[in-house]
């Protein structure tokens, strides 16, 4: 059987290409013009997500909104996923929304894999903060133990870069972007 894999137009990719190709896989992120398919995830991956998806709601005010696995569009040609974002809630414009802006999401949350380390941990943060996102948290698999490990970061508005704010392994407990505390053991309930 023979493939016959998308041409990239001569500039790249852009936002509008993400919402437009068809048959594009789930979980595509756009990075600089070029489209990122996402590998399957595993079990840590799932699981640090619903447990974290579920923590951030249970404390969230009625101004925003926790979603995961939707774009965020930084700019015409950066377009990630990343796996959890709290947003204004006044972004949130109906269940057919496809996307948010850059501009309306507060914290966007990264579970590291083993096919996105490198995209986790240096370019889409580097993106998030050019694009003024005012939280990131990283979450890694704690070889140990398997539980979450979350390094948390700030936007610095003068650099326009991020700051490590600490490490938190059993607990999260944060003020930004609202009052967060999660029993990251929990994990194991899961």
């Amino acid at each position: 059987m023979e493939r016959h894999w998308p041409r990239p137009p001569l500039n790249g990719y852009t936002v509008d290409h993400l919402f437009t190709l068809p048959d594009l896989p789930r979980h595509t992120d756009l990075i600089d013009g070029s489209l990122v398919f996402a590998a399957p995830q595993n079990n840590f991956h799932c699981t640090a997500v619903d447990l974290l998806m579920s923590g951030l709601r249970s404390s969230r005010p009625a101004e925003v909104k926790v979603s995961h696995d939707m774009t965020v569009i930084l700019d015409r040609r950066n377009g990630p996923e990343p796996d959890l974002s709290v947003i204004r809630a006044a972004a949130v414009t109906g269940l057919n929304q496809m996307s948010f802006r850059g501009r309306d999401v507060l914290l966007a949350v990264e579970v590291v894999s083993p096919d996105s380390e490198s995209r986790d941990r240096t370019t889409k943060p580097w993106k998030y903060a050019a694009a003024g996102i005012p939280n990131f948290w990283r979450v890694e698999c704690d070889g140990g133990d398997g539980r979450p490990v979350i390094h948390v970061y700030e936007l610095d508005a003068m650099t326009r870069a991020y700051v490590h704010m600490g490490v938190h392994r059993d607990r999260i407990k944060v003020d930004k972007p609202y009052p967060i505390d999660i029993d990251l053991t929990a994990i194991d309930e899961l």
